[in-house]
């Protein structure tokens, strides 16, 4: 299969994600490049000469989901806010975004339930979480604050995962009751 006219090698390699994402998503982790390439509209040969083995392409997958919610999170920081718990409440206004839609949130549990089966992935994402947690812990809230504003923020994030509809007026009364938390602390 050709490569597509007028499709930029980062045009390229973001289909060849989207596309990965849906298929392990669909059809697990044992998917075939052969069914990810085809999806993406390439040949197996575009797809290997932008990751030139499938665990490259599943880290980078990985990899992708947990920058895409870092950059999230740092896009939800309030310039104007300076006092301690700055990063736990972009945090929170990131895990409780409601302009998502309910299926989008779904179909991206999914797909993490799917790559977290792996060794490797499992490990790429507890060196994040480990991350995260040094992060929120130095972000100024006594620790017992963090933990308890981020298991919520957490888990209502995956509410959606359960068949629950986002209701948005209790995910903003939730966000404000967790943001009060952190500024009372």
């Amino acid at each position: 299969m050709p490569r597509k006219a007028g499709r930029s090698p980062e045009e390229t390699r973001r289909a060849l994600l989207d596309a990965a994402a849906t298929v392990i998503r669909t059809r697990g982790v044992s998917a075939s490049l052969d069914d990810i390439a085809r999806a993406a509209g390439v040949s197996k040969g575009g797809l290997l000469y932008h990751f030139p083995a499938k665990d490259a392409l599943v880290r980078t997958l990985a990899q992708d989901l947990l920058d895409t919610f870092r950059t999230e999170v740092q896009a939800a920081l309030d310039p104007a806010d300076t006092a301690p718990g700055r990063l736990t409440r972009a945090y929170v206004r990131a895990s409780l975004d409601t302009s998502y839609d309910e299926v989008a949130v779904r179909e991206t549990i999914a797909l993490i339930a799917q790559l977290i089966s792996i060794p490797e992935i499992a490990d790429l994402a507890r060196a994040d979480a480990q991350r995260w947690d040094r992060e929120l812990r130095d972000d100024g809230l006594p620790g017992d604050v963090v933990t308890l504003v981020i298991a919520a923020a957490d888990g209502a994030s995956t509410a959606p995962l359960w068949g629950a509809g986002i209701d948005v007026a209790a995910a903003r009364k939730l966000e404000q009751q967790l943001l009060a938390l952190t500024r009372t602390a």
